[in-house]
């Protein structure tokens, strides 16, 4: 019989999620902000995000100088929010013809396929894009949270 070719065994996936990581290993890195940011890496890591929006629908970004324990507060907040009541949830409620706030995405049509999971979507940054029935009802702890991260942001964009 004919080989076509050899693989090494490497963990399942699913399995190295089981154990908490403070780090992914490296070999399981998709998107490098540093490498979007040097012109002679930007062209392939450019395709690397293009490829992962198109196929994989998300990513992970790595070295984008935010601080872990920070995010680690953010998505607690966020989990927060995805835990409050049906009525405080609808509070924020996508409006017809929008993606962002609590809801579905892309619904295009009455007949179309839901997967089932709520959203919620918000443009952040710039300031002048953010929906006013969004952003200032937020609880005020995620709210202040998420524009401690906006602020830390937009200085390192500027440096």
């Amino acid at each position: 019989m004919a080989k076509i070719g050899g693989s090494l065994l490497v963990p399942c996936v699913q399995e190295l999620v089981k154990n908490p990581m403070l780090v992914v290993p490296p070999r399981y890195i998709l998107i490098d902000m540093q490498s979007l940011l040097y012109e002679e890496s930007m062209d392939s890591e450019l395709a690397k995000l293009d490829f992962a929006c198109k196929e994989w629908g998300f990513f992970q970004l790595v070295n984008h100088g935010v601080i872990s324990a920070f995010l680690e507060k953010v998505k607690k907040k966020v989990k927060g929010f995805f835990n409050l009541s049906m009525e405080e949830k609808k509070k924020y409620w996508q409006h017809p013809g929008d993606v962002e706030g609590f809801g579905q995405a892309f619904v295009l049509s009455e007949e179309q396929k839901l997967d089932g999971a709520g959203i919620f979507s918000m443009i952040t940054l710039p300031v002048h894009q953010r929906k006013p029935h969004l952003f200032p009802k937020l609880p005020p702890s995620l709210r202040f949270s998420l524009f401690v991260l906006d602020m830390d942001l937009q200085a390192k964009s500027e440096n």
